[in-house]
C-alpha cells in the first residue's frame, strides 16, 4: 500500500483534443504525429505534472509507445512515462480493449484512477467489482482534463494515503 496509487491516462479526448468547432478550437498547441494533427490542450501539462505529484502516471492509450516519443517534451513533463501495450485488436475484445492490459499492469490490489473519454458498461462493470480501489474519470474529447479533475484526483489520491496510513499503523 505504500507506492503512489497508478494514474491510467489516456491521451485523445484527455490531452488531444478534437470534436469541437473548426472555429472554435481550444486553446492549445497543434502537434502532427504520424502526419495527423493533435491540438494538446493548453493546460495538459500543468495539470499531469500536479498530479505526478500524487499518482504513478502511466500512459494507457493506443499510441503505446509514441506517447513517450511526442508528449513528454511538448508537455513539459519528466519521461519517459510508462505506457501499456495492446496485445489484441479492439474489435476482439469481449469488454473493452484496454482492460487485459490495465488488469496486466496493475494487477487486481493496487489502487488506480484511469481518465479515459470513451468508458463503457464493461469499464464502470471492471471497476466496481476490482478488489483495489479504483476510480473512473470521463472527459468530454473537446474539452479533455479539466482543473475540476485534478482537483478530485488530488483528494482521491490523498485518501488513499489517509487510508494506507491507518491500515499501516501498528497496534498499541
Amino acid at each position: 500500500m505504500g507506492a503512489r496509487p497508478l494514474l491510467l491516462v489516456d491521451v485523445d479526448g484527455v490531452i488531444s483534443l478534437f470534436g469541437f468547432e473548426p472555429d472554435a478550437a481550444p486553446a492549445g498547441d497543434w502537434t502532427s504525429v504520424d502526419g495527423h494533427a493533435h491540438l494538446l490542450s493548453a493546460t495538459a501539462g500543468e495539470h499531469l505534472r500536479r498530479l505526478s505529484e500524487s499518482f504513478e502516471l502511466v500512459w494507457c492509450t493506443g499510441w503505446e509507445e509514441k506517447a513517450n516519443e511526442h508528449l513528454p517534451h511538448a508537455l513539459g513533463l519528466a519521461g519517459p512515462i510508462p505506457h501499456l501495450c495492446f496485445t489484441q485488436p479492439a474489435e476482439a475484445c469481449r469488454t473493452h480493449w484496454k482492460l487485459d492490459a490495465i488488469v496486466e499492469h496493475a494487477g487486481d490490489h493496487r489502487p488506480l484512477a484511469w481518465i479515459d473519454d470513451t468508458f463503457n458498461e464493461a469499464c464502470h462493470a471492471w471497476a466496481a467489482a476490482r478488489p483495489g480501489l479504483t476510480l473512473l474519470v470521463p472527459t468530454e474529447p473537446h474539452v479533455g482534463l479539466t482543473a475540476e479533475d485534478v482537483a478530485m484526483l488530488e483528494r482521491w489520491a490523498q485518501a488513499q494515503r489517509e487510508r494506507a496510513t491507518v491500515v499501516q499503523r501498528p497496534s498499541p
